[in-house]
């Protein structure tokens, strides 16, 4: 049976003088979701755009905005989110001290919502929250900085991960981000990725 694999081109290195020029090409180029990484500041040390930007992209494609806050305390945040033209926005566990609120509202919202994880964090965590999201996003390496290899040991908690969705008959995404390659793209979808 064929898997079901999409693709969601991340804007990080794009070049941010054309950015809408560069979100229609990889629209246009065949990819499923537009990712779109923001980070604080504080939550990781860089920092990149925020709504308004998002705001000024949204025309470039009508391709879903798989927004993935890299943000402390992201409640605060999700309505401008929204408004901007987010479709799924991802928050992180580490970052969230009530994450079933922040994705109950999320969802409220009309949007879908996605719960993150850190290489560090264990993926039992989750396991509670199956019932309020409709993504999760496996950080392969430390969040806040591209060009990085990924750590081996996230793909086995992509395996357990897997196992735990089919354990609990979950039909959402699970994707996986950071040091994607053409090297490693066929061990991450069989060790149980839907979105790269």
């Amino acid at each position: 049976m064929k898997k079901n694999i999409n693709i969601a081109a991340s804007i990080l290195s794009a070049d941010f003088s054309k950015l809408g020029k560069e979100v229609y090409e990889v629209d246009k180029a065949g990819c499923d979701m537009i990712h779109i990484d923001v980070m604080d500041g504080s939550f990781v040390p860089n920092i990149t755009i925020g709504p308004s930007v998002i705001s000024k992209i949204r025309p470039f494609s009508k391709k879903p905005f798989d927004v993935h806050l890299m943000i402390n305390d992201p409640a605060r945040h999700i309505d401008d989110f929204v408004a901007a033209g987010a479709d799924l926005i991802t928050i992180h566990y580490e970052a969230d001290k009530h994450p079933i609120r922040t994705l109950d509202y999320i969802r409220s919202k009309g949007v879908k919502a996605g719960i993150a994880i850190n290489p560090a964090t264990p993926p039992t965590v989750l396991e509670s929250l199956l019932d309020y999201c409709d993504l999760i996003l496996i950080m392969l390496v430390n969040p806040g900085f591209g060009g990085q290899k990924t750590i081996p040991s996230q793909i086995e908690k992509l395996k357990v991960l897997s196992k735990m969705l089919k354990k609990h008959n979950k039909q959402i995404f699970l994707e996986v981000d950071g040091g994607v390659n053409p090297k490693n793209i066929k061990t991450l979808i069989n060790s149980g990725a839907n979105l790269i």
